[in-house]
């Protein structure tokens, strides 16, 4: 790992691999990026919303959604948490979506 300093005298980390330099800002992306306003609760807040249910399970979303099959006779009793309250997984859109459609983005 290397550090340089680009024009304006910031240190910014490099590798060098190939013998070229790759250093990417991501500041103006960051700019233009609209912000999420529902940001994802806190572990603690969704410890504490569970608290007193008699079943609860965490999936690791790590690779994406629906990473597990669901019977459809039992995707009625799937529902996500979020600071507004408990739903059914079919009033996510999203989730609706993902389960209707496959992606045709590459």
């Amino acid at each position: 790992m290397t550090v340089i300093k680009n024009d304006e005298n910031e240190l910014v980390p490099t590798c060098l691999v190939t013998g070229w330099k790759v250093c990417i800002d991501y500041r103006k992306l960051n700019e233009a990026t609209r912000k999420d306003h529902f940001p994802l609760p806190f572990m603690d807040q969704m410890l504490e919303r569970l608290a007193g249910n008699e079943y609860y399970c965490f999936l690791d979303g790590f690779s994406g959604y629906f990473q597990i099959p669901i019977d459809p006779k039992d995707q009625e009793k799937t529902t996500f948490t979020c600071p507004y309250g408990t739903f059914p997984t079919n009033a996510c859109r999203l989730a609706s979506a993902m389960l209707l459609e496959p992606s045709s983005d590459v």
